[in-house]
């Protein structure tokens, strides 16, 4: 018997007729079709990092400052002399320090940061893109249903997409062509190892779930153009900084795009909102959270200045500053949290900005009555961060260890 949804059926013949209903029907359709026929839950993937922490040895050359000169030729060939023999040191600089956490299936979680606070760095070692370079230190554990990202290094970007924050296309192609491309990249279409997991319902639940694959992956570039509103230009040129093509929003957009195919399992998303407006960015977060819900993908999203409504759409809350997580847990308990050490955000504030202000010299406008057993209000991230490694809700996220082997049978790798 074939698994009966409600009317609102996406249709197979396009892509509009897949999006007819919206994303949040679509993905939930794709969901119970494959989970009937692959007979268990959706593949899913848990990212535990453990104590990581990132250092580099960088070069720092004196120069004499006091001095002001019209910047010609002369004077700028001279300075370039003089750094010559001017002294040097190398200064250790930590970009990320002792760091841990648990990103679970099902779950989109927001990474708030000021610019320098480690977010992208963070990204880049969880997704395995961090540049390995002499000059810099790795150190801790990432594991992937608790297989080490080591022994998944070759084939983790199978696994884990990484929208990154700068825009890289060929400029010549229109979005069209440069999802399609990206789509065919990735494979295009149903493989044949994939048609033998879809086996375990009866004859009628497997060719349900066939034809919906097979459906999505024909038409996957246009629903794809739907879910990011790329309609009116998907057949113009992406172009760059030397060649007019889209709009820098939807040149973004298009970046966004390309890291949904693939039926990746984890999703790391890098300032994704740059150029975009608030209607936007709260159309794509909700796209990404359904994906999350429906798909049990595990969404991560970096953020510098998000809108109360775009707020609301996060299941958690990673405050990154200067290095240091100062909180990674649920977005609804984020404000008794530092309540409890003496911070009250204005009613008139929005949240965002407010967990932004904490760890800066902005901090002090919030604080209320000091809490029992505190002495003092912290002020530097260190103090937030080495608070937040004492508090429940820290050692409630790294306490279920067993959670990895339970995703890891669900996912073929």
């Amino acid at each position: 018997m074939v698994t009966v949804l409600d009317e609102r059926t996406p249709g197979h013949e396009s892509g509009a007729a897949l999006m007819a209903y919206g994303s949040e029907v679509l993905h939930d359709y794709v969901a119970t079709q494959f989970e009937t026929a692959l007979g268990r839950a959706m593949p899913r993937m848990e990212v535990r990092y453990t104590n990581v922490s990132i250092a580099a040895d960088v070069l720092v050359i004196e120069e004499d400052e006091s001095k002001t000169e019209l910047p010609t030729i002369w004077n700028t060939l001279r300075k370039n002399v003089a750094k010559l023999s001017a002294g040097k040191h190398v200064v250790r600089k930590e970009i990320l320090h002792n760091v841990s956490g648990v990103l679970k299936p099902g779950t989109i979680t927001l990474v708030l940061g000021q610019p320098g606070s480690g977010k992208s760095s963070l990204m880049k070692v969880l997704s395995g893109r961090f540049p390995i370079e002499k000059n810099v230190t790795i150190e801790g554990d990432v594991t992937y249903n608790g297989i080490a990202q080591a022994d998944l290094v070759r084939r983790l970007p199978q696994f884990v997409a990484y929208v990154t924050q700068r825009d890289k296309h060929f400029p010549t192609l229109t979005v069209r062509e440069t999802l399609e491309y990206a789509h065919r990249f990735c494979g295009g279409k149903v493989l044949k190892r994939a048609e033998k997991r879809l086996s375990k319902g009866t004859p009628e639940e497997n060719k349900a779930a066939l034809d919906a694959a097979q459906a999505l992956y024909a038409h996957y570039p246009d629903v794809v153009i739907q879910q990011l509103g790329l309609e009116n230009c998907q057949d113009t040129i992406v172009g760059n900084g030397m060649i007019r093509g889209v709009s820098g929003g939807e040149r973004k957009r298009v970046t966004t795009g390309e890291m949904e195919f693939g039926m990746k399992y984890v999703t790391l998303m890098d300032e994704i909102s740059t150029g975009l407006d608030s209607a936007s960015t709260y159309d794509i977060i909700k796209t990404q959270r359904s994906m999350a819900k429906k798909l049990r993908k595990t969404v991560v999203i970096a953020l510098l200045q998000p809108s109360p409504e775009v707020f609301e759409l996060f299941d958690d809350v990673i405050i990154l500053n200067e290095g240091e997580v100062m909180y990674h847990g649920p977005r609804d308990q984020v404000l008794d949290y530092f309540e409890s050490l003496g911070f009250k955000c204005f009613t008139e504030r929005d949240v965002a900005d407010y967990l932004l202000d904490l760890g800066t010299d902005k901090q002090y406008k919030y604080e209320s009555t000091l809490p029992l057993g505190m002495d003092h209000y912290p002020r530097r991230a260190s103090e937030f961060a080495e608070l937040y490694r004492c508090s429940s809700i820290y050692h409630e996220m790294l306490s279920d260890t067993g959670s990895s082997a339970r995703f890891a049978a669900t996912t073929e790798y």
